[in-house]
């Protein structure tokens, strides 16, 4: 059975798309809340450190960015050694790992939209809550197949085949 491969320019392609993205998120949360209607007028301390719930979409948004590291590392690891190794499968499970942290962080950024937001801001927190979730259960899905073709893989080039 010949196993796709991924080329060494296309490896390099997507560490290139994982940087701008990281990038982009982080400038994205960093220019965010200066658009709300509330920090008009606020200094950068109270905007920054007088939200409690911007403090906590910061902290869930450690996952994603672990999950882009090693996603990083991970396309350097295919460039450089190929796709079937331990290392691959074990920064599968982490970027598994986080995507499902970041189902249970939006969870509960959705309890505290519907607990204390305004009410015309819940409808849009809960389909943004809904997009997240959809876009991290796919990434759920795809890492938890992707570990099971690179077992398999791993499999079958211990045992000699190929």
């Amino acid at each position: 059975m010949n196993l796709p491969v991924l080329s060494r320019h296309t490896a390099l392609l997507l560490q290139m798309v994982t940087v701008l993205v990281g990038v982009g998120m982080l400038g994205f949360m960093l220019w965010e809340p200066h658009l709300e209607g509330r920090n008009a007028h606020a200094t950068l301390a109270q905007i920054y450190f007088n939200d409690p719930f911007l403090a906590y979409v910061y902290t869930g948004s450690i996952p994603f960015f672990v999950a882009l590291y090693k996603a990083f590392g991970l396309f350097g690891q295919v460039r450089r050694y190929g796709a079937f190794s331990h290392t691959t499968v074990s920064a599968l499970r982490t970027i598994k790992r986080c995507a499902i942290a970041i189902i249970g962080f939006v969870a509960g950024a959705l309890l505290f939209i519907l607990l204390f937001g305004d009410g015309e801001d819940r409808p849009a927190g809960v389909f943004m809550s809904g997009v997240v979730v959809l876009l991290a259960s796919l990434v759920v899905i795809a890492t938890a197949s992707l570990i099971r073709i690179v077992q398999t893989g791993l499999r079958r080039a211990e045992r000699g085949q190929t």
